[in-house]
């Protein structure tokens, strides 16, 4: 499970659209009290802080439909509480560039600075 804490213009395909099942995951995880998954650092980190959760899958939607995708699972916007940003990383951004940088993927992470 993974929220990377770069920008989704970033992502490659297969990350963009795995983030998101991801998020929606976490989203479920955190917001239906439901046990898979509960005590992975990915979704403890967003415990808290759904404002931000759903802030990014905003995000991430917004560069889906950017590159042809049909978007049809938003999330419930009056679960949307605690804290609009998150400071808390499982691997840091500039980790999470390197990590990226290293799956020889088709993210566009080559030569630049982790973006949020």
């Amino acid at each position: 499970m993974r929220i990377w804490d770069i920008g989704p213009d970033k992502l490659c395909r297969n990350h963009l659209l795995g983030e998101h099942r991801e998020l929606h995951a976490i989203w479920s995880v955190l917001t239906k009290n439901k046990k898979g998954y509960s005590r992975h650092p990915e979704t403890l980190r967003w415990k808290g802080k759904l404002a931000a959760l759903y802030l990014r899958h905003g995000k991430l939607v917004a560069e889906m439909v950017s590159r042809g995708y049909r978007h049809n699972s938003p999330l419930e916007r009056r679960l949307a509480r605690g804290d609009r940003k998150q400071t808390l990383f499982v691997a840091s951004r500039r980790k999470q560039v390197e990590i990226l940088r290293n799956k020889g993927c088709e993210c566009r992470v080559r030569g630049t600075a982790p973006i949020s």
